[in-house]
């Protein structure tokens, strides 16, 4: 069984028991869920925009523990003065080291940047919860959902005035997954199946595929600023990057010595 499938297996044993404890009900009377959303896509195309999609992430499965030392807060806040465009912060506990408390915390420390709730989103329920958590972003995985359910999952979504990053791998995935609900599409470098790191080639192959309506997002295998201006002429918007920072002692600070690198 890949990782992925693997980690798909167990989050949907944790969403059956989430749902056992609160309803979608008394979640849409909780938390941060009457908050409007902040737009990412107006993020990442305003003219200074860094295009920067920086993530809290404590480990990883292929990596182990990344960074278990330091707090979201510390980070998330030293991110958004650094000049993130977006923070994303992982929610899944088994495999990343995440919580729902470090979203809501991040959220808290940092009320005027847009925020992606980064998980394996295979329920109705999780769109719910993410927008009681106080997110604008949800993440929706093509390898990971049918065509119908990123549609259930991302139309609910925009209904409740987030937006959803589309992730893809190859052009198969893209081609069947979009739809009018979708405004964010993500080309994910790295392997699913093992998590191992590859290059950006699979950004710049799909580049010209991605509908010019939708923001293009370059996710993981970013070492540099010369791959985002390369990317750039690709027409990239938005790149995630995280892991490269956070195995830091000081994620905020290295995203400011990679944004003023020559």
């Amino acid at each position: 069984m890949s990782i992925l499938a693997t980690i798909l297996e167990s989050k949907r044993k944790e969403v059956a028991e989430r749902k056992s404890r609160i309803s979608i009900h008394a979640l849409e009377k909780t938390g941060f869920f009457a908050r409007n959303c902040h737009s990412l896509s107006m993020s990442l195309t305003q003219p200074a925009s860094t295009g920067i999609i920086a993530e809290f992430k404590r480990k990883s499965p292929s990596k182990g523990v990344i960074n278990d030392r330091l707090t979201v807060k510390e980070v998330t806040q030293a991110y958004a003065a650094a000049g993130a465009a977006c923070l994303s912060v992982l929610t899944d506990t088994p495999f990343f080291g995440g919580t729902d408390q470090d979203f809501e915390e991040a959220r808290r420390a940092n009320p005027h940047t847009p925020m992606l709730r980064k998980d394996f989103m295979v329920d109705e329920y999780q769109i719910v919860e993410a927008k009681a958590m106080g997110a604008d972003v949800i993440l929706l995985i093509a390898a990971a959902l049918s065509p119908q359910e990123i549609k259930q999952l991302g139309s609910l979504a925009r209904s409740l005035g987030m937006e959803t990053l589309l992730e893809v791998h190859d052009e198969e995935e893209l081609s069947r997954s979009l739809g009018d609900y979708i405004s964010v599409v993500g080309v994910n470098n790295r392997n699913l199946k093992n998590f191992a790191e590859q290059n950006v080639e699979a950004s710049k192959r799909l580049a010209e595929k991605i509908p010019a309506r939708c923001i293009k997002v370059s996710e993981s295998c970013i070492s540099g600023p010369s791959i985002i201006q390369e990317l750039r002429g690709y027409g990239y918007k938005g790149f995630l990057i995280g892991e490269s920072f956070m195995k830091t002692d000081a994620p905020g600070k290295a995203l400011l010595d990679f944004l003023n690198q020559d």
